[in-house]
């Protein structure tokens, strides 16, 4: 009875908490399938708070890039891209790119996003990018389930021209910790980005479990 026990409460652990991001990215991608259809409303997105808090200061730091290239990593329903229609009121007139590995995901955020940008299904890492190839990348609250976030942000930085700019979340959560090596505690987040290679300029509270850094890719 007693194995029984720990047993549930491992895969309680791993599934609930942590979303299966010990078992493998394809496991993390099927839970993500599987769940699709309820997303929008477990995360319950307010429209306009979307667009005060994320699509306004992202439409702010494009402002002076009219030609800017925009890459959204682990895009889900098209939650940034959704933001920046909304605090243009139109389409943006930047590129925008959302990459999102589960089908499922990727098919719903076609459809609430609707014209105006581009949709690849891919994975963190590798990115299916050149070097180079965009100015600003945004990655929100997907970094901790991925196998090796270390990885993930080389491949950010990777992908970034010089002086691009990469907006990213950190979890703090009280779950945070319970999420073994997929995490780090706030006060060492700016140490990470600077470990894998980014100047950070903020690390600001973002909603209630998560930390929201702007970086910045060395001009050498």
């Amino acid at each position: 009875i007693a194995l029984s026990v720990v047993i549930v409460l491992l895969a309680a652990w791993e599934l609930w908490i942590c979303e299966g991001t010990h078992l493998g990215r394809r496991f993390v991608v099927w839970m993500y399938d599987v769940a699709a259809g309820r997303y929008e409303g477990i995360k319950r997105f307010d429209p306009d708070w979307e667009r005060r808090f994320l699509g306004e200061p992202l439409a702010a730091v494009l402002g002076g890039l009219p030609d800017a290239r925009v890459l959204d990593v682990g895009a889900g329903t098209g939650r940034t891209a959704r933001s920046l229609l909304a605090a243009q009121g139109g389409p943006p007139p930047w590129t925008v790119v959302n990459l999102e590995p589960s089908h499922r995901m990727l098919g719903i955020g076609k459809r609430l996003v609707g014209q105006g940008v581009s949709w690849v299904r891919g994975w963190a890492v590798p990115l299916p990018f050149s070097s180079g190839s965009f100015d600003l990348v945004v990655s929100l609250e997907m970094l901790e389930f991925t196998p090796d976030p270390l990885q993930t942000l080389a491949e950010m930085r990777r992908v970034l021209r010089r002086g691009g700019i990469l907006l990213i979340t950190n979890r703090i959560g009280w779950e945070a910790p319970l999420l073994f090596g997929k995490t780090v505690k706030r006060d060492l987040f700016a140490r990470l980005l600077v470990q894998a290679g980014f100047q950070t300029s903020d690390v600001l509270p973002w909603q209630l479990d998560y930390h929201l850094a702007w970086a910045n890719k060395p001009w050498s």
